[in-house]
């Protein structure tokens, strides 16, 4: 009955996302450019460690406001799988606007060792595969907790197993990912906006819209003149 209940209780206790609201929101909804450059920099700096961008080329950063040199330097900052091409053999390089974000781990295998047995999944697409999107990464990264006592006292097998944490934000209750977002000032921000957890959340969650649907501003744009039109 307790392993039966448990499910049951994951189902029950997963909570919907934090009502918050972008820029990008609404039929005139647009991305805010500070606020994506801002979300890149939490990317690079703590979410890259773990997760890939696979879809996402160098290039693409120009849409966020950088010039052709600034995105130039940030690819050529990452080491990108190449070929020497004087041997053939398998090397790395730095990186060129036309490559695309490199995986962090060489394989699978090794992504499971450094995250307990857990391959942390690529974010290109993320907000687009979750319900609610940007909200649901701004939750899941602002909603670490301690298991609640009575819910442990109902259900004592229901405690989270070694090597995961707790967050109601979670499809199981149960996350193999630590906390990303621990504390203020942990990324530095260059427009001077202070860098809270709560900022810093909405910032990348923002920019993860982005890189899962790059074009949904041109889209509203280009939406409602259409809508008009017809009408007319």
């Amino acid at each position: 009955l307790v392993l039966l209940a448990v499910p049951a209780l994951a189902a029950e206790g997963q909570r919907d996302a934090r009502d918050i609201s972008f820029s990008f929101e609404g039929p005139f909804g647009t991305f805010d450019r500070g606020q994506l450059q801002r979300g890149y920099k939490v990317y690079k700096e703590v979410c890259s460690a773990c997760h890939s961008l696979r879809l996402v080329a160098f290039r693409d950063l120009a849409q966020l406001g950088y010039n052709e040199a600034e995105v130039k330097a940030i690819a050529a900052g990452f080491q990108v799988p190449g070929v020497d091409p004087n041997t053939g053999e398998a090397n790395t390089r730095p990186g060129l606007a036309t490559d695309y974000f490199p995986k962090p781990y060489a394989n699978d295998i090794a992504a499971r060792a450094a995250n307990n047995n857990a391959i942390p999944p690529d974010l290109s697409l993320m907000t687009k595969a979750r319900h609610d999107g940007g909200a649901y990464v701004y939750s899941l990264l602002t909603g670490y907790q301690r298991q609640p006592a009575e819910l442990l006292e109902e259900f004592p097998d229901a405690k989270s197993p070694p090597g995961t944490h707790y967050n109601p934000y979670f499809a199981n209750l149960n996350l193999a990912m630590a906390p990303a977002l621990t504390s203020a000032g942990q990324v530095t921000y260059g427009d001077g906006t202070r860098s809270t957890v709560d900022q810093m959340a909405k910032d990348v969650a923002a920019f993860l819209v982005w890189t899962a649907e790059p074009k949904l501003a041109k889209r509203n744009q280009t939406g409602w003149p259409v809508v008009l039109f017809l009408l007319v």
